[in-house]
């Protein structure tokens, strides 16, 4: 364990949490129906860092309390050059078709609902998106989380490649070396 650490004692590190869906579901039972809620919850450190997190409880304030603690639980590193991501990907989830497109700087995030608040929370500024087929906003968020997670580090690929980072890197940022 060890000793804390000052930064920790002083205040704990601020997160970006956003609650994207609260959904009524039900259970039906032998006496009628059992009404619970759902709520998917976006975690982020603005900085690179994101999780999703999903709470099912009697009461709304409950159930947000724990996506809140799965979404934080669930958070992990997302490759980000920039202020983009590095490269395309399409990812389905269920029904939801996500696709990421990096953007070259000034371009802002174009996206739509849990889209854009999984890719805010995650710290990602300049992006292009497209949601096809499914509208549900738990799998568009499942989708995106999903996109981010499979996206490849610049280094690692490059590496893999035998090539030099700089020539992984996306064309605008190799023109700013000139």
């Amino acid at each position: 364990m060890g000793r804390p650490k000052l930064r920790d004692l002083d205040q704990p590190e601020e997160l970006d949490e956003r609650v994207i869906d609260i959904n009524r579901v039900a259970k039906v039972v032998k006496g009628g129906r059992k009404f619970h809620f759902r709520v998917t919850v976006v975690v982020g450190d603005n900085k690179g860092k994101v999780g999703v997190g999903i709470g099912k409880a009697r009461g709304v304030p409950d159930a947000i309390r724990k996506a809140m603690e799965r979404g934080r639980k669930n958070m992990r590193l997302v490759p980000i050059i920039g202020t983009t991501i590095p490269h395309q990907i399409t990812v389905k989830h269920g029904g939801a078709v996500v696709m990421l497109k990096p953007a070259t700087p000034g371009t802002g995030v174009i996206a739509g609902g849990g889209v854009r608040a999984v890719l805010q929370a995650a710290g990602i500024r300049d992006i292009l998106t497209k949601s096809l087929g499914s509208s549900n906003a738990l799998n568009v968020v499942l989708a995106t989380e999903k996109a981010l997670n499979e996206l490849k580090w610049v280094e690692a690929e490059a590496a893999a490649r035998g090539k030099p980072t700089r020539e992984m890197m996306p064309f605008w940022s190799k023109r700013d070396e000139r």
